[in-house]
């Protein structure tokens, strides 16, 4: 089962480095203590919407980016969504992603 608590904690710990914060900087900004940001971040507590919001003004991006873990799947996972797309496209486009993909 999905740990969804975790999956988004980690998704805004992965934006809020990619934004060079640190957590004491986010929280300040978004009027949290950081320690309750560490428990979001941790995937202890939920945050609440107004906090999603405040995040995401403070991060620059869209709400949703914060619940996209398409990137967090296992390589094995990857490679089957992978080769499921792969199977349903025509001769001609797999020729292409063969020669982008193998430098050919």
């Amino acid at each position: 089962m999905t740990d969804n608590k975790k999956l988004l904690g980690k998704r805004i710990q992965e934006l809020r480095k990619r934004a060079n914060l640190t957590q004491e900087n986010l929280a300040e900004l978004i009027e949290l203590e950081t320690g309750s940001l560490s428990a979001i971040e941790s995937g202890r507590h939920y945050p609440s919407l107004a906090t999603i919001e405040k995040i995401s003004n403070v991060l620059k991006c869209d709400i949703i980016k914060f619940f996209d873990y398409n990137h967090l799947k296992s390589t094995e996972e990857k490679i089957a969504i992978i080769k499921e797309a792969l199977s349903s496209l025509p001769a001609e486009i797999i020729n292409i992603i063969y020669m982008l993909v193998c430098k050919q």
